[in-house]
Parts: C-alpha cells; structure tokens; sequence
C-alpha cells in the first residue's frame, strides 16, 4: 500500500503537532543519551507506544547472519517476529527486503501472507505497520507497530512513524559504530597487554610478539583479539 508523504500529514499547525514536536524533541535527548544498541532501540519501542495508536511495538536489526529482535514491548511482537523470520514471509521480511514501507489494515482480511496473517491473527494482532529504519548505506532494520483494531492506523499514524523511523535510524547507525570503535579500542588493548607478556617472557621485540600472536591466530583459525585475551586470562597460548 503506498503511503503519503509525512510531513504533509504533520504540516497543519495547532496543538496537536506542537505536542508532537516536544515528545520528538525529548525522543532526541534520550536517544543521545542511550548507552548502546539496545538501550537505543528500546527507547524507540517505548516511545512509539505513548505517540502512536498501538498496542505493542518491536524493533528488529539487521546483521550479517539475519534479522535480530533487540527491544520489544511484550513478548508477543518477539512471537510475530520469530514466525516471520523462521519462514521467511511475511511484512517484516518484505519491508527489510525492499526498504519499503508495508501497511496490514486487517490481518483477518488480508492474503498477502495468509500464513502469517492466521498466525497473528490467533494473537489477537489486527493491524501492522512496518516502517523500514534506513540510511545512506541500507535498511538497518524494521520498526514494527501493531495493534489489536482493525485498521488502526491512520495518515497521521504513519507521518509519525515515519519521522521516528527516522530518529531510530540514525540512533541506531550511531550506536553501532560507536560500539565498533569501542570494540577496536578494546582489541588493540588485549593485543597490547599480550605482546607485552611475550615481550617480556621471550625477550622480543613488539614486531616479533606481535607475529608470534597474528600467526597463533591463523594456525587455530581464532580471532586475534581472542588469542590475546587467553594468553592474558591463561599465560598461555592456544594449541
């Protein structure tokens, strides 16, 4: 279903959009604020409940070995969820697949899934919404909101969730890489302590301990970061 263009849907002013725009406002801070991934997608989950006409919401991400859930806001989104992703159909699939955003009006009407659609269906889900979280390198992941009315969601539903799709997209593309620095920092940390231990132990210099790692590291086909941390947990290197 081809959805309008959300700021339209939010250009009138009054109240309504000032409060919209303050509750936008305090989303940002908060998400400034969040401490990694999934403080930063469960931040986006609990403010869709209080902006949007939903029942419950969940955020699932995408990584190389597929689709993860990191924040939902009742176990049942996580159940829609791991049916969607065990079967590979269904709205969450599709709107990560083709970065498009997918409107379920009546899960009791609607065949685009029929499978999916009874699933949910028996979980008491009338409506979905699925909002592709997107950047300048890809799909990131998929906000989903869902509620127990049929046809629950409406222009301005939509105009909202496209703008904290928006929000979580950046929050989450940040998070991630500040996570991957963080993690880089943390191996060089290990592969320092460690040559520093083979430095000490064999009397070499820091290019001969550091070779010493690197090929322990491909002899056992383990990740050099891990190599370092047994040597320093063990005093020992892997066999």
């Amino acid at each position: 279903m081809e959805l309008g263009d959300p700021a339209e849907a939010l250009a009138a002013p009054g109240p309504e959009r000032d409060a919209t725009a303050d509750m936008f406002a305090r989303l940002a801070v908060e998400l400034h604020g969040s401490a990694g991934v999934e403080e930063t997608v469960q931040a986006v989950v609990e403010f869709a409940l209080q902006a949007l006409s939903c029942s419950y919401a969940g955020v699932a991400l995408a990584t190389r070995s597929g689709p993860e859930v990191p924040a939902v806001t009742d176990p049942v989104v996580g159940e829609i969820y791991r049916w969607q992703m065990a079967d590979g159909a269904g709205p969450l699939t599709a709107c990560m697949r083709d970065h498009t955003t997918l409107l379920v009006r009546d899960t009791a009407s609607d065949d685009r899934w029929p499978d999916w659609s009874a699933k949910v269906l028996s979980l008491g889900v009338r409506s979905v919404l699925d909002v592709p979280l997107t950047t300048a390198s890809g799909t990131v992941g998929v906000l989903g909101l869902y509620s127990a009315a049929p046809d629950a969601f409406d222009a301005d539903d939509e105009a909202v969730a496209h703008i904290l799709a928006r929000h979580a997209s950046v929050a989450v593309a940040t998070a991630r890489k500040e996570a991957t620095l963080a993690q880089a920092v943390d191996a060089r940390k290990l592969v320092g302590q460690a040559m520093g231990i083979l430095m000490e132990r064999y009397g070499v210099d820091g290019d001969r301990a550091f070779a010493i790692l690197k090929r322990y590291s491909q002899d056992t086909n383990t990740k050099l970061r891990d190599v370092a941390q047994q040597l320093i947990d063990t005093r020992r290197l892997p066999r």
